[in-house]
């Protein structure tokens, strides 16, 4: 059986921009929610989000949008650490599959502003080229003379979640030897924020933005837009090991699943499936943490607590869990790709990342969501919860570096 290596991890989001920013602020519990400057947000309700640090995209080619900026600088990132320059590969062996759950929000924004306030009988030639969903993974393929499989996966929330599993099929199954896999998002426009204040699902907290995101919590008001974006190389786990790099992790498990019915209420038998897919015949006592999709809204936070009872048993109380979402936001279809990222860093350092803000705990989320502050650790295996609108569900079972190697040195 194929085994996808984890070599390269590249990642930008709301609490900075890489490794080192990114484990800073898990490890100290740091809130990188904060007051929108992107945009004029004076005339929304909602005038706080997830929104990259002024400063770390800066600089970047304007021609692309946001969306495709967050998308390369994760990718550059994850090829530095990953040795791609000197990787022996052919081209077409090499892939790209980056979710999104948007795509070109700001292109877009900007073309409608143009045309129905500005009155302009045009707009910029580039914009369709911006706006499309695989304009990120065409420019990361670009960028990276990645000749192989290359598209975009769309599935809302799940998106990148999905765009991982994918990838690590796609090796397995002979098509590509390495693959650059996860996701990007950019929803941080005025437009977008219109549409999420009308379901009444987001946390409005303009005094205090570093508290507004409070997942399993019983004052929780609902979730934090974000933006951001992390991207992987995986590659083929004895080619990793030929070629001397240090292994990251490694792709256990995928499961995806659909509720097939409501399209904006969770269900969580589809929840638990994917899990149980996602897990295999692996044993759930190997399990020592999940990632939760934990968006901080009535319906989620308490449908996927019946999940993880219903898979993990009498086991779920010892689990733990967390919601990384607290500190960086709910970032739409990059959120799995940041959160495997930020799971995997974390526990290679020896720590699960917290739920921030959880003090006053929902009595019908009665599990250990790691409360507050970071919790030392030695964990093998880990799921990545990930449930989009529509009843879309991804879960990726995630190896860290000790248990990959060590699993290697048994083969």
């Amino acid at each position: 059986m194929t085994r996808i290596a984890i070599t390269g991890i590249g990642i930008i989001s709301a609490l900075g921009r890489g490794k080192a920013e990114t484990l800073e602020a898990l490890r100290n519990g740091r809130s990188g929610i904060r007051p929108i400057t992107s945009i004029d947000a004076t005339a929304l309700n909602c005038r706080i989000a997830g929104e990259v640090p002024p400063g770390s995209i800066e600089g970047e080619a304007r021609a692309q949008d946001r969306f495709t900026r967050l998308a390369l600088l994760a990718a550059s990132e994850c090829a530095e650490q990953a040795g791609y320059a000197s990787l022996e590969l052919e081209p077409h062996r090499v892939g790209v599959l980056i979710g999104t759950g948007l795509g070109g929000c700001e292109t877009l924004d900007a073309s409608y502003r143009r045309v129905y306030k500005e009155g302009s009988p045009r707009v910029p030639p580039t914009s369709i080229a911006s706006t499309m969903y695989n304009a990120a993974a065409s420019a990361i393929s670009t960028a990276h003379q990645a000749r192989g499989v290359s598209y975009a996966v769309v599935s809302a929330c799940a998106s990148s979640a999905h765009a991982i599993g994918l990838a690590a099929q796609t090796i397995a199954s002979g098509q590509a030897d390495a693959m650059f896999a996860g996701g990007a998002d950019a929803p941080l426009t005025v437009g977008v924020i219109r549409g999420w204040e009308s379901m009444r699902v987001l946390s409005i907290d303009n005094e205090h933005p570093e508290r507004a995101c409070r997942p399993f919590s019983a004052n929780r008001e609902g979730l934090v837009l974000a933006e951001g974006a992390a991207v992987f190389l995986l590659e083929d786990f004895d080619h990793a090991r030929r070629r001397g790099r240090p292994i990251l992790g490694e792709i256990g498990g995928f499961g995806a699943t659909s509720d097939a019915g409501h399209v904006t209420d969770p269900s969580a038998e589809g929840a638990s499936r994917a899990m149980r897919i996602a897990m295999g015949k692996s044993d759930s006592a190997a399990i020592g943490y999940v990632n939760a999709h934990g968006t901080a809204t009535r319906a989620n936070d308490v449908t996927e607590t019946r999940a993880i009872k219903d898979v993990f048993g009498v086991r779920a109380g010892q689990l733990a869990i967390s919601s990384t979402k607290s500190m960086h936001g709910h970032a739409m279809g990059a959120s799995g790709a940041i959160e495997i990222a930020c799971s995997l860093l974390s526990l290679n350092e020896g720590f699960i990342p917290p739920t921030i803000n959880l003090e006053q705990p929902d009595p019908a989320c009665d599990l250990d969501y790691v409360p507050n502050a970071a919790r030392p650790a030695e964990v093998g295996t880990f799921l990545s919860n990930s449930f989009g609108f529509g009843g879309l569900n991804a879960v990726v079972m995630v190896r860290t570096a000790v248990a990959a190697d060590l699993l290697s040195t048994t083969d």
